[in-house]
């Protein structure tokens, strides 16, 4: 309890310290750390939303092979994408990743069909990967001639979505992995804990006599092979700063190699779209990962990974419907409906949201395994909302036999592997009302017992009444001195996740 009474009070103090809203708005911004420190880095709509989705879509959704990582292991021999790419298309001496372009059609993209689609799992704001590691800026870009307007699809997809969203009453999120974009090293060989890796910071290699070392300037601009300088302000704070002036996103994100950036483009970048916020008159968000910005300003991003504790200030999760690439392959695998609901019940009862990623295809067609998949995570939120939106961590995020994995991001593959049972029971709590959520199948007649309700914690609420969430069954319940003892009625199971709805007084 040492540790539910330090939480409390934490989270206590960083909410009296918060600017209000209307003095956030009021703000000014210099870009350096101080002054950018005094951004509310969470405001209560975004703590409130707990889900939003995106998706991996571009030029490499053309080879549908590997992973979104095809244009970089296309240029090194012995890699699979090297051999698909060889025997599929020829040496990438002689079709480059900038021939894949024109195939980029989207002939089937239709935004307010994949806005709906979004809305109708449950997300609350919805958004593209606005440029890859690969170069390609998914809008109207004046800065590069590689924009989904002028090539490609020849339209301008965020704007789309943005103006979609809008209209369905989403928020916009965009995401940023363009900072690996810079060719940083020759090639020069890394060696880590994975072994050999070579170009760590750069997605794509310097290779004499293929097109990443070509001295047209258009292919340079593509391929990041460019003076470093005209490129850190030009090219990476341009695009940033080009997309929040023009589609004013109510959330920007960064993937990692963010910290290759120096310091003071990342400041300019802050203050440029937090004093842009102030004008627009909305809060806003910024998202990073890995310690790339300082976390008193921004939001704190684990990919593939979560929490083991609730912490005191609202992080996030960036995952995807499957369990390989994250944009659409041939044999891409996805993940059943009651597994991504029950990581998203995890993570809300940790004080996180969920950036759930969908992978459409070349074309603009989002399989129907994945819709699937959405629509039975949005009817069960349908029915179990009150449990999500708007919910706050418990005193205990909850109980159960299954153990998460140590580390984040670089132990993620034993997150996958993470299997929830009818055990594994999560908290949230709204007003005077606690849900405990079981992640899995409960037995009619089975008995739970939720031991923080037992006479031994201090201050123990003391429960008034207790019901099975969208269901009419009377619940036999005793709050006894072990805890609240709870027998599952008949009829009463959920298959992706029962919520039990707990009224204190």
């Amino acid at each position: 309890m040492k540790f539910i009474s330090i939480v409390i009070l934490w989270t206590a103090f960083l909410v009296s310290c918060r600017p209000s809203q209307k003095d956030a708005l009021s703000t000014t911004y210099e870009a350096d750390w101080e002054s950018l420190a005094e951004h509310d880095e969470a405001p209560e709509w975004f703590a409130d939303s707990k889900l939003g989705i995106y998706f991996h879509w571009g030029v490499y959704s053309v080879p549908a092979y590997d992973s979104e990582w095809y244009p970089r292991w296309m240029h090194f021999e012995g890699t699979p994408a090297y051999d698909h790419h060889v025997a599929t298309y020829g040496h990438p001496s002689e079709f480059g990743y900038h021939d894949f372009v024109p195939m980029f059609t989207a002939d089937y993209f239709d935004p307010e069909d994949w806005v709906k689609l979004f809305k109708d799992a449950g997300a609350r704001w919805v958004g593209p990967v606005a440029e890859h590691h690969d170069g390609f800026a998914m809008w109207d870009s004046d800065i590069t001639p590689w924009n989904a307007k002028d090539r490609g699809p020849k339209r301008d997809i965020t704007g789309e979505i943005a103006a979609e969203a809008r209209k369905q009453g989403l928020k916009l999120i965009t995401t940023f992995h363009h900072s690996k974009q810079l060719q940083r090293y020759d090639s020069t060989v890394i060696v880590d804990n994975n072994g050999e890796y070579p170009y760590k910071l750069s997605h794509f290699p310097y290779f004499e006599d293929m097109p990443t070392s070509s001295d047209d300037p258009e292919l340079q601009m593509l391929y990041g092979n460019m003076d470093p300088d005209k490129w850190h302000e030009e090219v990476w704070l341009g695009k940033v700063n080009e997309l929040v002036d023009r589609y004013q996103p109510d959330i920007i994100w960064f993937d990692y190699v963010l910290d290759a950036i120096p310091e003071k483009f990342r400041q300019e970048m802050c203050a440029n779209y937090l004093n842009k916020a102030a004008e627009w008159d909305k809060e806003v968000v910024i998202v990073r990962k890995q310690d790339d910005l300082p976390i008193n300003m921004s939001v704190d991003d684990l990919e593939k990974s979560r929490k083991k504790e609730i912490d005191p200030k609202v992080w996030m999760t960036d995952e995807t419907v499957s369990t390989g690439s994250w944009c659409y392959t041939e044999n891409l695998k996805v993940k059943s409906a009651a597994e991504v609901t029950r990581v998203l019940i995890d993570i809300v009862s940790k004080n996180g949201v969920l950036l759930l990623n969908v992978s459409p295809k070349a074309d603009g067609t989002i399989p129907n395994d994945q819709r699937q998949v959405l629509l039975e995570m949005g009817d069960w939120l349908k029915r179990h909302g009150e449990a999500i939106y708007g919910s706050r961590p418990w005193t205990v995020y909850g109980q159960g036999p299954t153990v998460q994995p140590e580390g984040h991001f670089d132990n993620h593959r034993e997150f996958l592997k993470l299997k929830y049972s009818n055990q594994d029971i999560r908290y949230t709590t709204q007003d005077k009302i606690i849900y405990a959520t079981i992640l899995g199948l409960p037995e009619a007649g089975s008995d739970y017992n939720l031991n923080a309700f037992s006479s031994s914690i201090p201050d123990v609420e003391q429960v008034v009444h207790v019901e099975i969430l969208g269901q009419d069954n009377t619940v036999s319940w005793s709050q006894l001195e072990s805890g609240l003892k709870i027998t599952i009625p008949e009829g009463a199971e959920d298959p992706i996740a029962t919520v039990i709805k707990i009224t204190t007084g």
